[in-house]
């Protein structure tokens, strides 16, 4: 896989100063000895130790559980924190409910109506809850749980009862997802990733966070963000990000909860991503690079009413 005579580094960095995983249950706190570590490898010589030292030093005395994933194909770079843990999805479930109909609909060759156009576009570049509750009922459990078995998201949960901002998510499986999204495959047509990314590059400007931050403005940059309160461990707050064009192509998930708000899970991604960028993208001048435009405001549920 890494070709002929190509060294593979493999780095792992504990995170320090985070709050220990604890599960819905209530779990106990996790040892010293068992902190995840952020594990990076690459074909490139040196990459994965600076992303080691630099996304370790963007989550140091950062509270809050941090799911890191990343993956460029040009330098054949990985990273990954905390792979396996489960967390609630919030809205960025939205961009596997859209690729779930696509997917449903290349069976037989199906296009969506004008009316189903409307409400995907409001779903993924506004972050819509109606229109994904449209999508959920339509679908059904059985056409979202075979989308996700042919997408080999194995440990995906969908949310039960109509509850698609619970949907179960971890790291794994959202690189899954956006290396479907992002490349030649046969699970999804190219015209159905195509539509994807153009919607995600859509994002409205007040939900451009994340993932973003500080990445090459000459990249074309796609995004779904996520967030939800619930009583037990605080916010939930993630971004996915996919950054193609100008040399570039690689994707990233930060997944976070137990945030004591939006904003510090916004503050918490967003540094990861600087970090992040800065490294895959080093001859980039900041003024070259993408901001934020806005503080996120506001509250949107990714839990229907009722």
């Amino acid at each position: 896989m890494w070709g002929s005579g190509v060294r593979r580094a493999v780095v792992g960095v504990a995170v320090g100063a985070l709050v220990p995983v604890v599960g819905l249950s209530g779990a106990g706190t996790a040892s010293a000895a068992a902190t995840p570590q952020v594990v990076c490898t690459s074909a490139k010589a040196g990459l994965a130790a600076k992303l080691k030292k630099d996304i370790g030093a963007a989550l140091k005395n950062r509270k809050g559980t941090v799911a890191i994933g990343l993956h460029d194909r040009k330098t054949k770079t990985t990273c990954e924190l905390r792979g396996g843990t489960s967390y609630d999805s919030a809205s960025i479930v939205k961009v596997t409910v859209l690729a779930a109909l696509l997917w449903d609909y290349k069976k037989t060759d199906r296009r969506l109506t004008s009316r189903e156009t409307k409400l995907a576009k409001a779903m993924i570049t506004q972050s819509d809850n109606a229109a994904t509750t449209t999508f959920w009922r339509q679908l059904g459990p059985t056409k979202v749980k075979k989308f996700l078995a042919a997408a080999k998201m194995t440990k995906t949960v969908p949310g039960s009862g109509g509850y698609w901002g619970l949907t179960r998510v971890n790291i794994k499986d959202e690189q899954r997802l956006l290396a479907l999204i992002t490349a030649k495959n046969s699970v999804l047509s190219d015209n159905s990733r195509a539509y994807i990314l153009k919607l995600m590059n859509e994002v409205v400007p007040s939900q451009r966070w994340g993932a973003p931050a500080g990445a090459p403005s000459s990249t074309r940059i796609h995004v779904k963000n996520g967030w939800l309160p619930r009583a037990t461990l605080g916010w939930r707050v993630h971004s996915l990000g996919a950054f193609q064009g100008g040399g570039r192509d690689y994707y990233l998930t930060v997944l976070t909860h137990g945030n004591s708000n939006m904003n510090y899970g916004v503050a918490t991604i967003q540094a990861v991503a600087k970090a992040v960028h800065k490294d895959l993208a080093p001859s980039t001048r900041a003024s070259q690079r993408y901001q934020p435009t806005s503080t996120p405001r506001g509250v949107i549920p990714a839990v229907p009413e009722g």
